[in-house]
């Protein structure tokens, strides 16, 4: 078929160079190399365009990864999307999607980051809507209009540039911290990144976007759009002060706790899969403002991988089960699809953090960095809170999925022998396995070494076990039970749709103008205007019409009395 073949030649070019860009970032970490590249568009005069690129070991290994990962995703299309008719266009709006993404990673000029961001938010709506239905359509615009907010701040952190002289922010890191002006920008750059990875109060975004195919769940999740603002931010880092620290600091703990939260009451299986992004998502943000953007981006990197085939092992399950996505119809499928489930539970252990995937080397090491900083208790509860819930939703998610009986219909398909999901998959999975301790000892070449008492250096352990524990109890928890929900419905409604956010910010600035735009049109277009306005002169000129005809019936007559009454005034007065 042709669009077998375009997804073929898509893998192939991409994986090679996906592989070339993490073999030169390897050159570039080792020998310390930075290129600057810039290019002259057009010069009209005294103006003059740039075009700049900036090569470092961190833009080209993340170029890597995305196109690594983007190529295993359309190799995983040709199976997930075979038999739609749109397969071409859909394989296009990827590629728009990955270049965009190109874009925002290498550029350090405020105009071409505003080009790839612009292209990231316009090709998500156009995949979000993909399935053309009202839900994909509303979870569209609501995804294309929260990252709208996140293209305004950068287009005024572009317009207060211009008193600077230069687009191209690597030039100021440095005097960013100190001025005041500059400062404005810092933090409408963190304004734009906190839309863009759905952070506090613009989180109800990331579930809407579930919308979309899986394939492209499993590349917004990973490595792009997601994880755009978050890469933003470390390139800005340097220039971050106390008080922006404090305000980032707060704003990620508290989405990652929500989110973690969230993810416990829901039975959607993409939703608790995006939940356990916008988790992590918080994590990274959480780490990049003690002070950490190093382990921020290794975090960022490591949860790409993982994160990318928890997205493909759901979309199989997805598949088999005929499009529904509810776990409770779930069970049994260890011993029906057993190398999707293996892929699954490493994914799964991996996001939990369990020695020694690729999830454990960055989050443990997160998290002891994190307990010898300078933070408070309330902070340091919340960390440990959220990773407990983690693994307590990635525990309740294997129960229902993995064990049990075979709850769904006798109708589903369950197969795992097309080539295309397998090589995606186990390609994924050996990274996954093997990647945390490959790229962490490239990155972090020299030993760290981090002093914790014993109790605090097995609090992780710990808290893993008793979230493992919760997440059994909730798995167990039966249809005769549901009266405790009953009971404290509103808790349950409150921490189960992300602390009312998307009924805030979708129904919640909808349905209030919409009434009162209602209401005004009823009381004065249907009413007062009408009967002052427009009914009102209708019956004053059908009044005077009626007049004037009743005259123009009687002419002689009232034209006789006139002339009478006209004579005789015009006798009184000359008298």
């Amino acid at each position: 078929m042709i669009y077998m073949s375009i997804c073929l030649i898509s893998f192939v070019f991409l994986l090679l160079i996906g592989f070339t860009l993490i073999f030169f970032s390897f050159f570039f970490i080792f020998y310390g190399h930075v290129f600057f590249i810039e290019w002259e568009v057009v010069s009209i005069n005294s103006c003059s365009i740039l075009m700049t690129v900036l090569l470092d070991w961190m833009s080209l290994i993340f170029m890597g990864f995305v196109l690594l990962i983007s190529s295993l995703v359309i190799l995983y299309s040709g199976y997930y999307m075979y038999g739609d008719e749109n397969m071409n266009r859909f394989i296009f709006l990827v590629l728009l999607f990955v270049m965009s993404m190109m874009f925002l990673i290498i550029s350090p000029n405020m105009i071409s980051i505003l080009l790839g961001w612009d292209g990231l938010g316009l090709v998500s709506y156009c995949l979000v809507i993909y399935y053309q239905n009202i839900k994909s359509y509303n979870a569209g615009m609501l995804t294309a209009l929260s990252n709208r907010i996140g293209d305004v701040f950068l287009l005024l952190v572009i317009s207060w540039m211009l008193n600077f002289g230069s687009w191209n922010y690597i030039f100021y890191l440095d005097y960013f911290k100190y001025n005041f002006d500059m400062f404005v920008i810092v933090f409408m750059v963190v304004m734009a990144a906190l839309t863009s990875s759905a952070q506090i109060p613009f989180s109800s975004w990331l579930p809407a976007a579930m919308a979309a195919p899986t394939p492209v769940s499993a590349l917004v999740h990973s490595s792009t759009l997601v994880t755009a603002g978050v890469y933003l931010l470390i390139r800005f880092s340097f220039s971050f002060n106390t008080y922006l620290c404090t305000f980032l600091l707060f704003v990620s703990s508290m989405t990652m706790f929500m989110s973690g939260l969230g993810a416990n009451f829901e039975y959607d299986l993409k939703s608790i899969i995006a939940l356990s992004t916008l988790s992590q998502l918080g994590l990274m943000m959480s780490i990049l403002s003690l002070g950490y953007a190093d382990l921020a981006f290794f975090h960022l990197l490591m949860h790409a991988l993982f994160k990318a085939l928890l997205f493909m092992c759901a979309g199989v399950f997805i598949h088999c089960m005929k499009d529904y996505q509810d776990i409770r119809s779930m069970g049994g499928f260890s011993f029906q699809m057993p190398l999707t489930s293996s892929c699954l539970m490493v994914s799964n252990f991996s996001l939990c953090g369990i020695p020694f995937l690729a999830g454990f080397y960055s989050k443990d090491l997160i998290l002891e960095v994190m307990s010898m900083s300078y933070i408070n208790l309330f902070m340091y509860m919340l960390f440990y809170l959220s990773t407990g819930l983690t693994v307590c939703y990635s525990f309740r998610l294997f129960y229902y999925v993995m064990c049990g009986e075979f709850n769904s219909s006798s109708f589903c398909s369950m197969s795992e022998d097309n080539n295309y999901i397998v090589v995606s998959m186990v390609m994924l999975l050996m990274m996954v396995i093997f990647g945390g301790s490959l790229f962490g000892w490239i990155l972090f070449p020299n030993p760290v070494l981090i002093m914790l008492p014993l109790y605090m250096k097995l609090l992780v352990l710990f808290i893993s076990f008793i979230g493992g524990l919760v997440g059994y109890e909730l798995f167990k928890l039966s249809i005769g039970m549901n009266s405790i929900s009953l009971m404290y419905s509103f808790l349950v409604n409150f921490f189960g749709s992300m602390w009312f956010m998307p009924y805030i910010f979708t129904y919640g600035v909808v349905s209030y103008p919409l009434n009162l735009g209602y209401n005004s049109y009823k009381v004065f277009d249907c009413g007062w205007s009408e009967y002052f306005g427009g009914q009102d002169l209708f019956y004053l000129f059908f009044y005077l019409s009626k007049f004037n005809q009743f005259g123009q019936f009687n002419s002689l007559k009232i034209f006789m009395l006139l002339f009478i009454l006209w004579f005789m005034f015009m006798f009184i007065v000359y008298y």
